[in-house]
């Protein structure tokens, strides 16, 4: 890579399997580093590339936009601010149906993607019930290659995560989902959040925020609705821009891209081995 000092910051957005080499020549250069998820194909590879951000001093940003969809971020701050009360648990489910001749595009290339579904929209999911919950001890995971022929990669996965704590997690990702869907719910001991829809084929991104009653009976709920264009990718170039601007990591940092890296390692142990996986157990 030849040296730009007219360039501060360098936008990764290639196949998974070159992404890597891309970032560490980058970092090596003085660049910051924006680069679209998920951090590599695994978890050797984020870390090398987190661990090259750090070295140069350098912020590396990972491409995880949902954060800033505006039903899933109104939906944090309600979360963060005991809106639903200790929160409980999360139940998720992304997913489309390909197209035409989806099993011969890169995605399908083991090499290139380094995993299937889970790995390719599950990564996003991940990274919410991290963001929501915060670090998980153990997980269970299973995947299924169910209709396209892309074996060995899937094309659903499932998991249930756990914390320390004990909330759990459950998610389904899919290539079978036929009707685009996307939805995230969040469940407290007083109420919860659904966020539905990304926008275009997934739908009008909307929020329900519903409360327990004392009596219980039938809940109070508040619907928003967030229609137009989709901004998240704009707020995530901002957000790197103010990290960069204030020296500190940014949301969907390169420590956000190594523990996603890490969840999709251990649920994929979880799934080949039949058994649960501790987080600790999982390392580079």
């Amino acid at each position: 890579m030849t040296r730009r000092d007219d360039v501060d910051v360098v936008v990764v957005s290639t196949v998974n399997g070159a992404m890597q080499q891309v970032v560490l020549d980058a970092l090596a250069h003085g660049k910051h580093v924006l680069c679209e998820k998920p951090l590599g194909r695994n978890l050797e590879e984020a870390t090398a590339m987190r661990d090259a951000a750090r070295t140069h001093e350098r912020v590396l940003k990972v491409g995880f936009n949902h954060r800033f969809h505006p039903a899933v971020a109104r939906a944090h701050e309600l979360a963060a601010a005991g809106a639903i009360g200790p929160l409980l648990s999360i139940r998720a489910a992304y997913g489309h149906g390909g197209r035409a001749g989806y099993e011969r595009e890169w995605r399908a290339d083991p090499e290139l993607s380094g995993g299937g579904e889970l790995l390719d929209q599950g990564v996003h999911v991940l990274d919410l019930c991290r963001w929501f919950l915060g670090e998980f001890s153990e997980v269970h995971g299973v995947v299924a290659t169910s209709f396209w022929e892309i074996a060995p990669l899937e094309d659903n996965g499932f998991a249930l995560l756990r914390t320390a704590g004990g909330q759990v997690a459950s998610l389904h990702t899919s290539w079978t989902q036929w009707r685009n869907l996307f939805r995230f719910e969040v469940f407290g001991r007083d109420g919860w959040l659904a966020v539905e829809g990304l926008g275009g084929s997934y739908g009008t991104e909307t929020l329900v925020h519903g409360t327990r009653r004392p009596e219980f009976g039938v809940p109070e709920e508040e619907r928003f609705e967030f229609p137009g264009a989709d901004e998240s990718w704009r707020l995530e170039w901002e957000e790197l821009r103010a990290a960069i601007a204030e020296g500190r990591d940014p949301s969907g940092s390169g420590d956000d891209g190594v523990e996603a890296a890490r969840l999709v390692e251990a649920i994929y142990r979880s799934a080949h081995e039949g058994a649960r996986v501790e987080l600790h157990e999982v390392l580079a």
